[in-house]
């Protein structure tokens, strides 16, 4: 069994899990998560601590593989659903700007057209500056991928730095063509 499957995951007051059909189920006071689990795992909840343990008969090898991602996800939904998760991305250059509206994102990127983003349900975004971006949820994977596809929309480019990155993300600077001589 992996370190990290052995560490029981704290479950707070008004978290609820269940497992049921393989399906693990995370009720709190910001929402509700569902992932599916290998049947041959099940979730244990005691003294306000859940942990993943195997079901009798399946081989070792196949456990330590699961077990530890398990509980990476139950820890995360549950973090999820008490707190909630948020990445904040920040853009840099001339002219460069975003504007939530709705369910999406209009975004001047220094391309001939505005540049529109639908954002996934369950997930929200906000921009409380023009060169600020917050995207804010319950479920950690979809806030990460629609800030990386956010951030894919114009990578920052090494000399000026301009483009959309995370907020503590530090581009290596490359210096110019005068650096040279």
């Amino acid at each position: 069994m992996s370190k990290i499957a052995k560490r029981p995951v704290p479950c707070p007051s008004g978290v609820e899990i269940a497992v049921k059909d393989s399906r693990l189920k995370v009720k709190g006071p910001k929402g509700v998560l569902e992932r599916p689990i290998p049947s041959f795992l099940t979730i244990e909840i005691n003294d306000g601590a859940a942990r993943v343990r195997p079901v009798a008969g399946v081989g070792a090898k196949r456990l330590s593989m699961h077990m530890g991602t398990v509980r990476s996800h139950l820890a995360n939904m549950v973090a999820g659903v008490t707190n909630g998760f948020q990445k904040v991305l920040l853009i840099t250059g001339v002219g460069y700007r975003a504007q939530a509206k709705g369910r999406e994102v209009q975004l001047s990127l220094g391309f001939s057209h505005p540049v529109k983003y639908k954002v996934r349900e369950g997930v929200t975004v906000q921009t409380p500056e023009p060169t600020r971006i917050v995207v804010e949820g319950i479920d950690k994977e979809a806030v990460g991928q629609v800030a990386a596809e956010l951030r894919r929309l114009k990578p920052p480019e090494p000399y000026k730095g301009k483009g959309i990155r995370y907020e503590k993300e530090v581009i290596r600077r490359k210096a110019g063509k005068a650096a040279g001589k």
